[in-house]
């Protein structure tokens, strides 16, 4: 290659440019084909890695660990109650600590500031496993996972992502779609779409990649001939009743259900969801949700989530390929 990635943070995929993205996807699906056939070489042997996480994960964690396991890597784990982050000692101090003790540094948590702080301070690379504004990683595998069921090149397929585009799962998207030069559709109510200092950013890229961009408040339009459609939880642990109340008034039209697949028109739409989804009343969340609101399902209909469509779990599984590429591409 022309270029490299070593010693790159990934703090938010802007900072990439597109052909870091696609050399990133293309390692990924190295890895995967060669995990699969058991002839993986580790590249990592005698790297320690530290995985902060002040937000809990099942899949960012268990990706990371994984996927350091199998590159001859190392990994320690400190969540809130594990450290002393923000407690008795600064971020910064944090930082610098483990800068001195460790060849890179995962950051899960709240504030975007607190993992440039990080990546600042510590002097190794760092990447962001997802803050409130940006989730770099989970795209990358929303990315491989559309360029393996999508049976066209990335930059001739459309995705629609529903829902709260304001935050960091819509404006990830958006961002890595106009990257790779996509048709990119985000289905939300107008006080629910992304910013309009980020919109106008990738309009402007878009000049350069070829990307599409439509920011739409009727779904039924939106998802007209897209290839996949995309939706995440409509609010996040911990809120008030008051939000959950609001946002499914808001949110209802823009659930991913059977009629909505039918109105893609097109047979081959695949459902995608970077979860935990609330499909049933199998979680505490949905159990809580159908008794005081009374939806047994919320963002994503069991129907569309359990069906031949769906590839949510494929998509699961490539948080670990991709997050094997950046760590092999950034400190391999």
């Amino acid at each position: 290659m022309s270029f490299n990635l070593h010693n790159r943070s990934l703090l938010a995929l802007k900072e990439f440019e597109p052909r870091d993205i696609r050399y990133l996807l293309d390692l990924a699906a190295e890895l995967k084909r060669s995990k699969a056939v058991g002839n993986e070489h580790q590249r990592l042997k005698g790297k320690n890695i530290a995985l902060v996480f002040e937000k809990p994960s099942t899949r960012t964690r268990c990706a990371f660990e994984v996927a350091v396991h199998d590159q001859g890597g190392h990994v320690t784990y400190l969540d809130s109650t594990g450290s002393q982050i923000g407690h008795k000692e600064s971020l910064k101090d944090t930082a610098r600590v483990l800068g001195r003790m460790f060849d890179g540094i995962e950051y899960r948590g709240f504030h975007q500031s607190a993992v440039e702080e990080i990546a600042k301070f510590s002097h190794v690379p760092v990447w962001n496993g997802l803050t409130d504004e940006w989730h770099p990683t989970q795209i990358l595998a929303d990315l491989l996972t559309m360029q393996e069921f999508g049976e066209k090149p990335l930059h001739e397929l459309s995705f629609c992502y529903l829902g709260d585009a304001r935050f960091n799962m819509g404006c990830s998207l958006l961002v890595g779609g106009v990257q790779m030069g996509m048709d990119v559709r985000i289905a939300s109510p107008k006080t629910l779409q992304p910013p309009a200092e980020l919109v106008e950013q990738m309009r402007a890229l878009a000049l350069r990649t070829g990307a599409r961009i439509t920011i739409e408040s009727d779904p039924q339009r939106a998802v007209l001939g897209a290839d996949f459609l995309y939706t995440d939880v409509w609010v996040s642990m911990g809120e008030a009743d008051e939000v959950w109340r609001q946002r499914i008034e808001q949110l209802q039209g823009f659930q991913v259900n059977a009629a909505l697949m039918l109105a893609t028109g097109n047979p081959r739409t695949r459902f995608m969801h970077c979860l935990p989804a609330f499909h049933n009343l199998d979680t505490e969340v949905g159990r809580m949700v159908h008794e005081k609101f009374g939806l047994s399902e919320i963002e994503v209909t069991d129907e569309v989530f359990e069906s031949e469509a769906s590839v949510v779990f494929t998509q699961a599984e490539n948080r670990m390929h991709t997050i094997k590429a950046i760590l092999v591409a950034t400190l391999g």
